[in-house]
């Protein structure tokens, strides 16, 4: 018998695979009955309609809501979240939700949060209390924060700091990062079948690039990612696989220039979404995963493999010794790449050990929710360290 409605939203693939063993974990539950809110780029033919996705996988959407992802701009981005006020609203209206559970720290989640917050409806944020100085997530993931009610974080660290934001400690813990489940639990395909399902064949030495823009700067999305090209053409008998940016702030410049490359270069591949199966089988043959996404720090320790960071996009987060942090310059990118397949790097890399710990993250969440009292819940009190 369902006890607790738990609603999930979600509005990114990479997101998605975050939530997927979760949201597995909740649909097995007999005592609890899962809801699932699509929107975002999961609702957008131009980044992969990966709701299609999440149908596959066996779930069920109860709702869609599409905050029309037709402008990268500011005005364009400020619109959306509007739009997607209005959907929510009426999507916890009509599904009268338990507990809702929202990942990270994106601007459609935002809206999301804020339409719960006013419908009375508890939160569970999930990956709070992280930093990333470079980008408006930052802002918008500590306000999360505020309007949340309970939190499981991916590091001690960052559990200390949800609690240093004047959350209860008794509603924070510390579970570990959710993708370490995938790793974990996923069948990861062999080389031969994962070249198949992408029609690539790997060379001598590759590379992972994931760049997306750095929406606390002005403008500089082309000419960073033109750096990172321009280091990335010196490369010698390496195949690059690119997978694109997200609905950010002038993510649609890096897709473009991600097109135009791969259009003259053989020796690369580019992917709107990839999917969790793939992306991961992809880290087990790479050499090094390059640019400015979150995979890098959270994922890619665990495969023993090298993470070249770039700019401040990640500024703040927690880092395995296997990240190589620098700036969006051509010589300090150039650098890097040498850095990363030196001896004595690659003997750190082997040895590395992520910070985000050993998986398990999905049952220990479903666990708190489906027991924890939510009576009361709803008036928060500040605590004062």
């Amino acid at each position: 018998m369902i006890r607790r409605k738990i609603c999930v939203v979600t509005g990114t693939r990479a997101e998605y695979g975050l939530l997927y063993w979760l949201m597995k974990e909740i649909d097995a539950d007999p005592e609890l009955g899962l809801q699932i809110i699509a929107t975002g780029m999961h609702l957008s033919s131009e980044f992969g309609n990966t709701y299609q996705q999440i149908e596959s996988d066996g779930f069920v959407i109860d709702k869609k809501i599409d905050i029309e992802l037709s402008s990268d701009s500011e005005v364009g981005i400020s619109k959306s979240m509007g739009l997607g006020m209005i959907g929510f609203a009426n999507a916890f209206n009509d599904l009268k939700p338990d507990l809702c559970i929202v990942l990270g720290d994106r601007f459609e989640i935002f809206s999301a949060v804020s339409a719960a917050m006013i419908a009375k409806i508890p939160i569970a944020h999930l990956h709070g209390g992280e930093a990333t100085e470079g980008a408006f997530d930052e802002s918008i993931r500590h306000s999360i924060t505020k309007m949340s009610h309970l939190h499981f974080t991916a590091t001690e660290e960052y559990k200390n700091r949800v609690i240093q934001l004047g959350e209860q400690p008794n509603k924070v813990f510390n579970v570990g990062g959710l993708g370490i489940d995938n790793i974990n639990k996923l069948k990861l395909l062999s080389k031969a079948d994962f070249e198949n399902a992408i029609d690539f064949t790997f060379g001598k030495k590759n590379i992972l690039v994931t760049f997306h823009p750095v929406t606390l700067e002005n403008f500089t999305a082309k000419v960073q990612f033109q750096e990172l090209l321009n280091s990335i053409n010196k490369l010698e008998n390496t195949k690059i696989i690119f997978t694109k940016a997200n609905s950010d702030t002038n993510g649609r410049i890096i897709n473009s220039m991600i097109d135009d490359y791969v259009a003259i270069n053989d020796n690369s591949i580019a992917f709107t979404s990839m999917g969790a199966l793939n992306y991961l089988s992809a880290l087990q043959f790479v050499d090094v995963v390059v640019g400015n996404s979150s995979s890098g720090l959270l994922e890619a320790p665990s495969f023993n493999i090298a993470t070249i960071d770039i700019g401040d996009r990640q500024k703040g987060r927690i880092k395995a010794d296997s990240v190589i942090s620098c700036s969006p310059t051509q010589e300090s990118i150039r650098s890097a790449f040498d850095k990363s397949y030196s001896e004595d790097f690659q003997n750190i890399v082997d040895n590395t050990k992520n910070p985000y710990g050993n998986g398990g993250a999905s049952k220990i969440v479903v666990d708190i929710i489906k027991d924890f009292d939510l009576n009361g819940i709803l008036k928060k009190i500040f605590y004062d360290l």
